[in-house]
């Protein structure tokens, strides 16, 4: 048999699909981490992988980026931590707690504690979120600390709701009711 002929003209060939463009498939794996990290709330980490996008070959998903881009600057603006004081930084640690944002808040008060270890409520809020996470040997050393700094945390600890999950624990009850102390009835 002759060798066929496409209609082109041409000798026919196994289709050969080109190979893919490696710089286009590391900007759509970077615009999808971006995107990941962006839904995660890691606006900084979002940031670095969209503006790779951004400055990549290809024009519609460089266009896609820069509107999560845009976005993650507006949050990082908006969260920019500019405390005028420990107590300012300490509030807003808090407020990450509540949030139930437990990474950014140790962040927050270990920045705080390497900066100052001798602010009692730093070691109380650290107390606070360790109980919160379920690590009650560190809340209790953490609880420790901040007594020790200030023994009013011993009073402000008994009617904490924070630390309910640590009421039965024998270590706590003694902290906060040290010996000679009443106990609660």
């Amino acid at each position: 048999m002759a060798n066929r002929k496409s209609p082109s003209g041409s000798a026919s060939r196994p289709d050969r699909t080109p190979a893919p463009d490696p710089a286009y498939q590391q900007a759509v794996q970077n615009y999808e981490a971006g995107l990941k990290s962006f839904q995660a709330h890691k606006f900084d980490k979002a940031k670095v992988l969209l503006e790779k996008v951004v400055t990549g070959p290809n024009r519609q998903l460089a266009d896609r980026a820069k509107v999560h881009l845009n976005a993650c600057n507006q949050q990082l603006a908006r969260t920019s931590n500019t405390f005028k004081s420990p107590e300012e930084q300490y509030d807003y640690s808090v407020s990450l707690m509540n949030m139930g944002d437990f990474v950014a808040a140790r962040e927050q008060l270990e920045g705080l504690l390497r900066k100052n270890a001798k602010l009692d409520f730093v070691w109380y809020g650290l107390a606070v979120l360790e109980c919160l996470t379920g690590h009650f040997p560190e809340a209790l050393k953490n609880l420790t600390e901040a007594i020790r700094l200030n023994p009013g945390n011993r009073f402000q600890a008994r009617n904490d709701s924070d630390f309910k999950h640590m009421a039965d624990d024998p270590r706590f009850t003694e902290l906060l009711y040290p010996e000679g102390a009443a106990m609660p009835s």
